[in-house]
């Protein structure tokens, strides 16, 4: 269990953690607390398929208590999701904490199901997401993937909300979005690109072609799986870094994004783990070590990725189950 003083000093470098300028002049904070599989485990994202509802799901400590432990903790970032099942709990996290809905900054996606049923679907989900989150706004409204076909439509439907009832929508964005599939955006006139692209980055998954290419458009990264799942916990080059440090090596992981300039999102049902996940703030990491972390990519790891991709974006298929047509960039340097 953290001590008392860890975990005071956690919430001072939350509740003062640096914020990331978005290209509209909104201040997003540099580190949030992830809630996917937070209380509830929803059917795997890669199936393309699964809903929030499907059977198959399982439970564990409630996502009201995770969150509520969370915040207490001094998260004041909160990243959401329609596909994540918990939206309601985590609004009983947020309305029991009684933190002010100005000092909170809440971002939310719009499942693959309801951006195929269309814009009014788009709309309806905005309103029960913000009842769900029992608030007035979101700060942040993504597309979650880029469904082909509909993720265009979709987008200007966020756009038009925006434009239509910024008391609901303060900003809008995309989530697992290759470059092709912003250029859809550009192609078919959208008026506002990207605030963000959320999108899987750590050390093990560092796409340098789609990653320069969105912060040359002024698109904000933010990072999903910034601690790889916990799969990297004893690789010798992390542990390396993080005994000359005397951190963790998910304080590392954690370094190594911030100081990259990505929104890092972390997550965990263990309030010691959400301390110890906020404390990043207290050190530097020198050029070696952002040289050797840095290549721990492998081709490898951009093949896997692509075929998840293409897994998961839900694009039409032949009746074999083939990809054949299918947009796919090469997405790293």
């Amino acid at each position: 269990m953290a001590s008392t003083s860890s975990n005071d000093a956690a919430k001072q470098a939350l509740l003062n953690c640096p914020t990331i300028p978005l290209r509209d002049g909104t201040q997003h904070p540099a580190i949030g607390f992830g809630t996917y599989k937070v209380g509830f485990i929803p059917a795997s994202a890669s199936s393309a398929v699964a809903a929030p509802s499907d059977a198959g799901a399982t439970k564990e400590r409630t996502a009201e208590e995770c969150v509520s432990d969370a915040l207490a903790v001094g998260y004041r970032f909160l990243e959401c999701a329609e596909f994540y099942g918990n939206e309601a709990e985590v609004g009983k996290a947020i309305q029991k904490s009684g933190i002010p809905r100005e000092e909170l900054f809440l971002c939310s996606k719009v499942w693959t199901t309801t951006i195929e049923k269309g814009p009014e679907a788009v709309r309806a989900q905005l309103d029960q997401t913000l009842k769900d989150l029992q608030t007035d706004y979101i700060d942040l409204y993504l597309i979650h993937w880029p469904v082909p076909n509909h993720h265009v439509e979709a987008y200007k439907t966020l756009e038009a909300m925006l434009q239509e009832t910024p008391q609901k929508v303060r900003g809008i964005g995309v989530s697992n979005y290759a470059v092709e599939d912003i250029q859809e955006l550009v192609d078919a006139g959208v008026q506002e690109l990207p605030l963000v692209n959320q999108i899987e980055i750590n050390p093990f998954l560092y796409r340098q072609k789609t990653i320069s290419k969105c912060q040359e458009m002024g698109i904000v990264l933010q990072s999903y799986r910034s601690l790889r799942d916990g799969k990297a916990m004893t690789d010798p080059t992390l542990v390396k870094i993080a005994e000359k440090h005397s951190k963790s090596v998910a304080q590392i992981l954690g370094k190594w994004c911030v100081t990259k300039g990505f929104v890092y999102v972390p997550k965990s049902v263990k309030t010691e783990r959400m301390v110890e996940n906020a404390q990043v703030f207290d050190f530097e990491l020198d050029a070696d070590d952002l040289k050797l972390l840095d290549s721990l990519t492998t081709p490898l790891a951009i093949e896997t990725f692509q075929g998840l991709y293409r897994k998961c974006v839900n694009r039409d298929t032949t009746k074999d189950g083939s990809t054949e047509g299918v947009k796919m960039e090469i997405t790293n340097d």
